[in-house]
């Protein structure tokens, strides 16, 4: 699952079982967040302290997501519903702007060409 929010961008997909290696069976009951920057994760311990304060950023190096946390699925449900529940904007992207300001400019002008590809692909129906 891809998540944009006003906090950043997150994969978020079951973790493996024991030490998470390829190979390893999924584990149902764990989610990794996955984050190109490891401030979106920052921002989004911030915003949820009491579910993520305590959760380390890992950094894989070299992987398409180079930082992750792994959570029990509950508590990720709580995060995805607190998500939900603060929206309070008309745009989306907009907000993302107000929210993180200049720091976020890559992001939002990322937010952007997203906007563009699947605005493509709705034309092709």
């Amino acid at each position: 699952m891809w998540i944009f929010t006003k906090h950043g961008f997150f994969s978020a997909v079951c973790a493996r079982k024991g030490n998470g290696d390829y190979g390893q069976p999924v584990d149902p009951d764990r989610i990794m967040v996955r984050s190109r920057l490891s401030a979106h994760l920052q921002a989004l311990q911030e915003r949820f302290p009491d579910l993520l304060g305590a959760c380390d950023i890992k950094e894989f190096a070299g992987s398409d997501y180079a930082f992750r946390l792994f959570v029990p699925k509950s508590v990720w449900v709580e995060v995805l519903a607190g998500l939900a529940a603060e929206t309070d904007y008309d745009n989306f992207k907009s907000e993302v702007g107000q929210h993180q300001g200049a720091a976020g400019a890559a992001y939002e002008h990322s937010l952007h060409d997203v906007w563009s590809i699947m605005y493509r692909l709705q034309e092709t129906e």
